[in-house]
């Protein structure tokens, strides 16, 4: 696969609608993250409504958490028992991912969040999302990133899978929201898989 015939994917939350899942599958979609969880209580019952219309209609699914600055272990708890409710860790789903926008999320954090959350899950491969101010000038993505992290980069300079920043685990590029997809009300945060990453090395 070369960097042009990159895989497709969308991020969502409870802000997107989705009116036909059949269109957005047509649209080449190949893959969905959704939030459904964020610090130690909450959980999106909209965004999880999300999440199981992307299952029924076959894309690889995986669901998204969003951190807060804290409570690492309750934090993972809650995402892994709403996520195992909705039966996101189910083989073939999109890897589970973590949000790290609060920038008191810091590399401590998110080691201790993967291992956590792999304990609980049982599962190994993890994603990392963030921007690329985050990983520029504030992760350390070599201090925790092993063979089954992935990082996922938010750049939005519309060039799909080629986000113009390089770590030997990035696999994912959100190269852009302003866009619409087929079958989602309004525009979408649009992802595209990072060569030489395939779909397959994201999926559990």
């Amino acid at each position: 696969m070369t960097e042009q015939e990159t895989e497709r994917g969308i991020t969502l939350s409870h802000r997107e609608t989705v009116q036909d899942w059949a269109a957005v599958r047509g649209a080449d979609i190949r893959f969905a993250s959704v939030t459904i969880s964020e610090n130690t209580n909450w959980r999106d019952v909209a965004a999880e409504k999300n999440l199981a219309g992307a299952q029924r209609i076959g894309l690889h699914t995986g669901a998204r958490h969003y951190a807060r600055p804290g409570a690492v272990h309750d934090q993972a708890q809650h995402f892994v028992r709403t996520a195992s409710a909705l039966g996101a860790f189910a083989p073939g789903s999109l890897a589970p991912a973590l949000e790290v926008a609060a920038e008191s999320v810091d590399d401590r954090f998110i080691k201790a969040w993967i291992k956590d959350v792999r304990h609980a899950a049982k599962v190994e491969r993890i994603l990392i999302y963030a921007d690329h101010d985050a990983w520029a000038h504030r992760l350390h993505p070599d201090k925790w990133a092993d063979k089954e992290v992935v990082l996922w980069l938010v750049r939005h300079n519309e060039i799909p899978g080629r986000p113009g920043w390089f770590h030997s685990r990035l696999g994912l590029h959100q190269h852009g929201a302003g866009v619409a997809v087929p079958g989602i009300t309004g525009p979408v945060a649009q992802d595209a898989v990072v060569y030489p990453f395939t779909l397959n090395d994201l999926l559990l």
